[in-house]
Formats: structure tokens, sequence, C-alpha cells
């Protein structure tokens, strides 16, 4: 399975890679226009940069989009790098960043059997495959609890985990036939958010029972299932540690890693966001959630993601982060790039179709 590829590929990245690369490589860079900006492809150029996460401001025509990400593939980059990791969140219903299928939200697809999922993840694969996108940061694993953001915006499968896991596997299987990798969110769960972390911090009062029992469980299903990916929230859970999801040790290696089995990448949701605004500037975000055991994290602002760049660098300098584990994270990000589309067909993490 993938995620027992990248749990052993250790030799992969030599001591000498400098701290530079280790740090950058830990970043999702965003860029407004549709344009590859001069700081971005002299990033690539240095093998800073890995990953890259669009939006609509980037661009919404699958066709125009697969162009601009066909500048990036193909700038100049270290002879060993592989291919970038190209991001979107594209969902369907109210979150789509390209302008085409699916229609049909998650709300939507939680009144049909899980074979609408699976075409509506069909619909998004092809899509982003055209647009040349490799990572859909979906589907929503959320639970529609009463009052929850989720619910109101139309963005869960529905209340009960079961049905949740069917339909978001689904979906992921439906991405995953068109060569685009399925990364889960928002663990360990935004059921109980009754405000969403894109616009203040959140705390969720749920006990670790309820979490492990109701909003994990579909994260078990997925990652049964060969899931390469999953996204790590930002919302407080008091009961599992005092800090954001994506911050605490307990949550990503507690929960996630080592509860859950959890082998693969581990992606932060956006970390330049008002949720953890109390928790410190970018770099003091971006070595905590690096320190808790999160892979790649995602800013929207260029100017704090280099920030968080920077202190990522600063930190493996003078020991506050553990080069081993800086290591580890680069060493699976790496195979997931060179080795992620020769899964075995029958896992979600599989790809078959062409455009």
């Amino acid at each position: 399975m993938l995620a027992a590829a990248l749990g052993l590929a250790g030799s992969a990245v030599s001591a000498t890679v400098p701290a530079h690369r280790l740090a950058g490589q830990r970043i999702v860079w965003s860029f407004p226009g549709a344009s590859p900006p001069a700081w971005l492809l002299a990033g690539i150029r240095r093998g800073d940069v890995g990953a890259v996460l669009l939006f609509a401001g980037n661009g919404t025509d699958p066709a125009r989009v697969g162009r601009l990400v066909g500048r990036l593939q193909s700038a100049p980059r270290p002879p060993l790098d592989p291919p970038l990791l190209v991001m979107s969140d594209h969902e369907g219903g109210p979150v789509r960043r390209l302008a085409a299928p699916p229609y049909r939200g998650a709300a939507d697809l939680a009144a049909l059997p899980p074979s609408a999922s699976l075409r509506a993840g069909r619909e998004a694969g092809a899509a982003l495959c055209r647009a040349r996108v490799n990572v859909d940061l979906a589907p929503v694993l959320d639970l529609a609890r009463p009052g929850s953001v989720i619910a109101r915006q139309g963005r869960s499968f529905g209340r009960r985990p079961r049905d949740v896991a069917a339909r978001s596997v689904a979906f992921a299987r439906g991405l995953s036939e068109y060569g685009v990798a399925a990364a889960p969110k928002h663990f360990p769960g935004l059921g109980g958010a009754r405000e969403t972390t894109d616009a203040a911090p959140v705390r969720i009062g749920l006990a670790p029972a309820e979490l492990r029992a109701q909003d994990e469980a579909p994260y078990r299903a997925h990652i049964a299932r060969g899931v390469p990916m999953v996204m790590v929230g930002t919302a407080v859970y008091p009961s599992l540690s005092p800090l954001p999801a994506a911050l605490a040790t307990r949550v990503v290696r507690g929960e996630l890693r080592d509860r859950l089995g959890f082998g693969g990448i581990v992606v932060s949701d956006a970390l330049d966001t008002p949720a953890l605004a109390p928790f410190g500037d970018d770099g003091r975000v971006a070595v905590a959630a690096a320190d808790a055991g999160v892979d790649l994290m995602p800013f929207v602002s260029p100017a704090r993601a280099r920030a968080a760049q920077a202190a990522l660098r600063r930190a493996l300098g003078d020991g506050t982060l553990d080069r081993a584990r800086a290591e580890a994270a680069l060493n699976r990000l790496m195979t997931y790039r060179r080795v992620g589309a020769l899964i075995p067909r029958g896992s979600i993490a599989s790809s078959a179709r062409r455009c």
C-alpha cells in the first residue's frame, strides 16, 4: 500500500539536503494571477518549491489552468526533483475552483446512493485532470451535526459516519480514476463547529470518545483503502490538546498517525488563517505544525509563506526542529511525487482513465 511505501522511504533523502530545501518543500505555495510569477519559478529552480495551491483567481477554465500548470511543471528544477504537487479545492456544489462539474454538492449527494458520489468524483477528477491538477483537497468528511457550519454550507455527506464514509470514499475513488489524489478533510472533524475557521478561532468541546467513534470514523474507511493524504483542520479540541489540531502533536501524531495508523502525507488546512492568529506569527505556527507532524503547510499569502519558510529554516539550523523528522517528511513527499501513480488498482489512490 502507498502508506507503507511512503513510510519506508527513509533512505531517499540525503543528510546533505540544505535547510532551505527541507523548509521550502514543506510549504504549499500560492500566487495571484494567471501566470507563474518570477519568484515562484526561481523557487522551483532552486528546489525550494514542491507543491502549489491554485484558487479561482488563477483561472477557472480547465484548459487555461492546464496551460498554466504546464508552465509550472516544465520550469527548470533540480535533476532529481519529481513533478510538483498541484492542489485545488474542487469539492463540487458550493465549493468549485473550476468552472466545471460536479454541480451537486455533498449535501445534495447525501440524499442519493453512493453511486451518485462516485459519478461526482469522476466529474471532478475529469475536470482537474484537464487542468493538470493532481491533488484535490476534498472530500469533506465532517458530519452534518445540527447547527454546524459545515451543514449550513451544504458541504457534508450526512450526519451518520457510515453514510459520510460510503459517499466520500466513492467520491475519492472517482477522483483516483483520473489520477487525482484525494485529501479528505478536516481531521479530526469540524462537525461540532458552529463557525468557520476561515473567520475566527474555533473550539469544539467534544469528548475523545465521541470524536473517535463518530468524527474520526470516516477517516478509518479512507485509510483502509489507501488514501494518500489527509488534511488536518485548525480548530481547537480542548479534550485532546490546548493547541489547534494542525499544531497539536497529540492530534497529528497521536490520533492520526499512531491510533489510526495513517502513514501517508499529512497536509494542514491553510495556516495563515484567522483561526490561528492567537497562537503566534506565521513562523511560529509553521514550526509548531512541522513539530506536530504535518508534512505540507498551505499558505494563501506568498509573503506569509516566505516568512514561514524562513522560520522553518532557522528552526532546523538551531535544533528546534528535528532534522531526521524533517527528512522523513520530505521522503514521504518525494516518494509520493515519484510513485503515487503506481499504486495497485483497487485502492482509492490508483489511476486509470485519461482526461
